[in-house]
């Protein structure tokens, strides 16, 4: 508590999940490692209730764990395919634009205005 001053507002929850979530979505290197380690976390999920966890997860003796265990597991799958359409749309949109700008350059050194 040394470090905190009278001025300074603590960091709230909301307002650190907005920032990693901007810092997910405009860096590509970090947004496909997420999608890589949600994928992952799902697939262990999906090997792990359908294997050794099959007991505890009996959908007559504990449906509340159930749904919540396969709720999970649909939403790590659902937000790594989010990210990847997120991903294919950027990297389509920077295609288009490195396209038009050599399209541009290509336009300006036409033969009619090169002098060689």
């Amino acid at each position: 508590m040394a470090n905190e001053s009278p001025n300074e507002k603590p960091l709230r929850t909301v307002s650190f999940v907005i920032h990693v979530t901007r810092g997910i979505i405009r860096d590509h290197n970090i947004r496909r490692k997420a999608m890589f380690i949600l994928l992952i976390a799902a697939l262990v999920l999906l090997f792990s209730g359908s294997t050794f966890l099959q007991g505890p997860l009996d959908y007559h003796e504990h449906p509340i764990w159930f749904i919540l265990f396969w709720l999970t597991c649909g939403w790590l799958t659902l937000t790594a395919m989010l990210l990847a359409i997120f991903d294919m749309l950027i990297v389509r949109l920077q295609a288009r634009r490195a396209e038009r700008t050599l399209q541009e350059r290509l336009k300006a050194e036409s033969p009619e205005t090169r002098l060689d």
